[in-house]
């Protein structure tokens, strides 16, 4: 499964077969679909990373961060920070 890019439009959303999310532009294992779980937002959302190096992120603005793959730079969305499945994790 590749994880879509920033501005193609998402089509991994509501699929919830077993597999890995790759960047889809270089590949890099990014996301488990163990660790992803149902959101509102357009964009599927994951508890945690396939590697400790799967994605990098920045602060874009208080309690806000861009994501980006780990290997590439390709945006991948952005994480909310105390947003999660009702455990306060944070969302990709």
């Amino acid at each position: 499964m590749s994880f879509c890019s920033f501005f193609g439009g998402e089509v991994f959303k509501d699929h919830f077969k077993p597999g890995i999310y790759v960047c889809s532009k270089c590949d890099h294992q990014l996301f488990s679909s163990r660790s992803k779980y149902e959101h509102s937002s357009p964009w599927p959302a994951f508890t945690e990373t396939i590697h400790e190096d799967s994605v990098s992120k920045y602060e874009e603005r208080p309690g806000v961060y861009k994501v980006l793959c780990g290997k590439c730079g390709n945006g991948l969305g952005h994480e909310f920070v105390n947003d999660g499945p009702n455990r306060g994790l944070s969302r990709f």
